[in-house]
């Protein structure tokens, strides 16, 4: 269930307690989501972090939106640092992701001097702290965990992550797969097709275009019992996984499919299921990303996996993309990254999940 109120303390002021030890005439306020200038700031921000983290930027003031937008707001919280000009020079951004779990944004402007940048780091930490304590006393919890990232190259952020008391606990593999025109001959059909009694097809639509209801929550269910024992997992609502990835600004509904057991034609299983996103490029043409893809320990050793990217291929195919992209574990035990690389996935770069515990006040 999304709550009607945010679980955040909205004046960072209040959340930070005495004012922070920044340069002189510096501010801690929130970014205006309505304000070109300040969306403009937080974009060459985080495409700044990206290019020095992994080479290349990435973003736009699309992914910006998601995060500071009146509707990304009744599941997320910012803070920005500004000088006395009211040049924002630093961004934090919380997002009460599932129960226990508060992902965080954190983005310091290259070139800043380092004591001004440590401080910019510091205020950033303690209003992310803050934010956990009161996330976590919303939802009655002990612990509130804080989920950040960073890229593995990026040794300011693992420096300043460390020294704030996170932990890296993951590495993530970025990998990409480029897509050749013919491959949309991979299965039968994106849209729909069969194998040794496996039906792999796009999620319903109604009349009115919209998608069915009972095929969305089933989608729901199978990733959540796919990855119910999986690194950091946690539960979350059909409705807050609904809201986040309607967020994503390459999300289409004509992305979403099911794999299903079809032994007893009369009563399909729902086994397996991928959610793709399209994503765009500055220089060429848009492709294909694969958010979520699942596959029920019952039905492994049937293809379910190896043909629902199959179908996101030819998808892309058919669109006249070039690339699908995915992000794989690096740490898992389970070999899962076998495939991607027999397939023809390779490695673009590599990111780390950091985490720290934050102990909840009580009363």
């Amino acid at each position: 269930m999304i709550p009607d109120e945010s679980r955040f303390e909205s004046d960072p002021l209040v959340a930070l307690g005495p004012r922070p030890p920044l340069p002189e005439g510096w501010t801690v306020g929130s970014p205006d989501p309505h304000d070109p200038e300040d969306l403009a700031r937080l974009t060459a921000l985080l495409r700044a972090h990206e290019k020095h983290g992994r080479g290349w930027a990435g973003a736009s003031v699309d992914d910006v939106l998601v995060e500071v937008s009146e509707e990304g707001l009744r599941m997320r919280e910012n803070v920005v640092v500004r000088d006395s000009a009211g040049v924002i020079h630093a961004w934090g951004s919380s997002h009460d992701r599932a129960g226990g779990r508060m992902l965080f944004v954190h983005v310091v402007e290259r070139g800043l001097p380092d004591d001004d940048a440590q401080a910019c780091s510091d205020v950033l930490v303690d209003w992310a702290v803050a934010q956990a304590e009161a996330v976590g006393a919303a939802r009655g919890l002990e612990v509130q965990q804080i989920d950040t990232g960073a890229f593995a190259d990026d040794d300011r952020q693992h420096r300043w992550l460390e020294t704030a008391g996170f932990e890296r606990v993951r590495h993530w593999w970025q990998m990409k797969r480029p897509v050749a025109p013919d491959e949309a001959g991979l299965v039968p059909s994106p849209d729909g097709w069969e194998d040794r009694g496996v039906r792999f097809r796009l999620v319903r639509r109604g009349p009115d275009g919209m998608p069915d209801h009972d095929d969305l929550r089933e989608v729901h269910e199978v990733l959540e019992e796919a990855f119910r024992d999986h690194f950091n997992s946690w539960e979350e609502t059909f409705d807050e996984f609904l809201h986040r990835l309607r967020e994503d600004p390459g999300h289409r509904w004509d992305h979403w499919w099911v794999a299903e057991l079809v032994d007893d034609p009369e009563h399909p299983r729902p086994v397996g299921a991928l959610v793709g996103t399209e994503t765009g490029s500055e220089d060429g043409p848009s492709g294909s990303y694969v958010a979520y893809l699942g596959v029920l320990e019952a039905a492994r050793g049937r293809g379910v996996g190896k043909g629902l990217l199959r179908t996101v291929i030819a998808d892309a195919a058919v669109r006249g993309r070039d690339r699908v992209g995915i992000e794989v574990d690096a740490d898992s035990p389970t070999g899962a990254h076998e495939l991607y690389l027999a397939m023809g996935w390779e490695t673009s770069y590599v990111t780390e999940s950091w985490h720290r515990e934050v102990p909840v006040p009580k009363g």
